[in-house]
């Protein structure tokens, strides 16, 4: 088998409505990943429905439901290849929803395309998700101004969008110089993989060129080893197998390792990825290991495997800045919401709300506010209500971001700042 190629997670942002599920099913069509009879077949079900503009959105939501509603609900996970890089498209939901998704999804991405369309030009979710992807560490952006078939592929509206869309991404640190503007329709396939001449005044990249700009992620292969913990199962004639992703470092076999906040310690036996043993496994390898001295019911999700020697943190409170995306009405002290970092979710309590920030330059606004709404940016105190594996963002980013969730929704994300330590031994 040739060398794999790189891999990337993509994650496609923008508003609903906008056309990212038919971005993805274009760019997996058009790079062979879903075959013409499939997409056809999407077609004539579409068309039976009074939506024949789906098929390719229809690529992604293979669930019966969301079709029959018109939107994407759940978050999926497909391959495609360019010609450098194989690519899983984690396609997030307009939504808010998507936020949990991106922040605690099996994968974080590693660049995001946003899709904006034409017509409507930037909406009040296109700056909510360029604002978190870049409090979640994505710096890669490439932007879609999609459905120009809509305005007559008309460049002077082009540019308008562009100009918007440059002024909103500069505030957040983007620097619109750097980053690619497509002016594309997925439905009509146009400046998806090849250039089309409905756009002659455009002489830029296709999205598929465009992708293969990108950079290849770093594996923090240099840092401790971060191994949050998906699932715990017990094979006969094996033992106990903890299974999950490595974000940071390397498991290797015969390695001494500890598993908190659980405060258990064991040895590595065996490494297994994709149903082949191996020696060692590097950051984003989804593994099942056995670790001998440790039982089931040992550890259990949202624990955090680490080396003996540098055990994965405990907080006993943190600092964090947040981001409050939503809100009924306002946050304040004592306020305990359920905090999604990693595998792990566990009610937090707001204890102080130290400074709240400017979201566009981080100047602070104001000292201890009494209370946050939705819009806000804060630095603040939390106090988990039960042992937290989590780590300082600027050390283990991988490990350093949450989402905040509240009666269903998505209220707030950020990243630590800092940590108090809970003594474990």
């Amino acid at each position: 088998m040739a060398a794999e190629k790189p891999h990337m997670n993509l994650a496609v942002i923008g508003h609903i409505d906008h056309g990212k599920s038919t971005t993805v099913g274009r760019l997996l069509f058009e790079t062979g990943s879903v075959a013409q009879h499939v997409i056809d077949g999407y077609k004539k079900e579409a068309e039976s429905k009074g939506k024949g503009s789906f098929e390719f959105a229809w690529v992604m939501d293979s669930l019966k439901e969301e079709r029959e509603r018109g939107i994407t609900i759940d978050i999926a996970h497909k391959r495609f290849d360019t010609a450098k890089f194989y690519f899983t498209v984690v396609d997030c939901p307009g939504h808010r929803d998507f936020v949990k998704n991106m922040i605690t999804g099996a994968s974080q991405a590693d660049a995001a395309v946003l899709v904006v369309a034409a017509p409507d030009g930037p909406m009040e979710q296109t700056k909510e998700h360029v604002f978190l992807a870049r409090t979640l560490g994505i710096n890669q952006l490439i932007i879609a101004v999609n459905k120009m078939d809509v305005v007559k592929y008309d460049q002077k509206r082009f540019e308008e969008v562009k100009k918007q869309l440059s002024d909103l991404i500069k505030m957040v640190g983007f620097k619109p110089d750097e980053t690619i503007f497509i002016p594309m329709s997925s439905f009509t396939g146009v400046n998806v993989s090849k250039k089309s001449p409905e756009t002659p005044w455009y002489t830029g990249l296709t999205l598929l060129e465009a992708l293969d700009t990108l950079k290849e992620p770093e594996k923090p292969t240099d840092k401790p080893l971060r191994l949050p913990i998906q699932d715990v199962y017990t094979i006969s004639g094996i033992g106990t197998v903890p299974v999950g992703r490595i974000e940071t470092g390397i498991l290797k076999k015969g390695m001494k390792v500890s598993f908190m906040p659980a405060n258990k310690e064991g040895e590595v036996k065996s490494i297994e990825m994709h149903h082949e043993e191996h020696n060692q496994a590097l950051p984003g390898d989804n593994v099942g290991f056995n670790v001998r001295g440790i039982a089931k019911n040992d550890i259990r999700r949202g624990d955090v495997c680490g080396p003996v020697d540098v055990p994965p943190t405990v907080a006993e409170e943190f600092t964090a800045q947040v981001v409050v995306l939503q809100h009924p009405s306002v946050l304040s002290v004592g306020y305990t919401p359920v905090f999604h970092c990693h595998t792990a979710q566990v009610a937090c309590t707001f204890t102080e709300l130290q400074k709240k920030l400017d979201p566009r330059s981080g100047q602070v606004k104001e000292e201890n506010p009494a209370f946050l709404k939705a819009g806000d940016a804060a630095i603040v105190k939390i106090v988990p209500t039960r042992p937290l594996v989590i780590e300082k963002a600027k050390e283990l980013p991988q490990l350093g971001r949450f989402a905040v969730r509240d009666m269903g929704s998505t209220i707030a994300a950020g990243i630590v700042l800092d940590i108090k330590a809970k003594q474990m031994r």
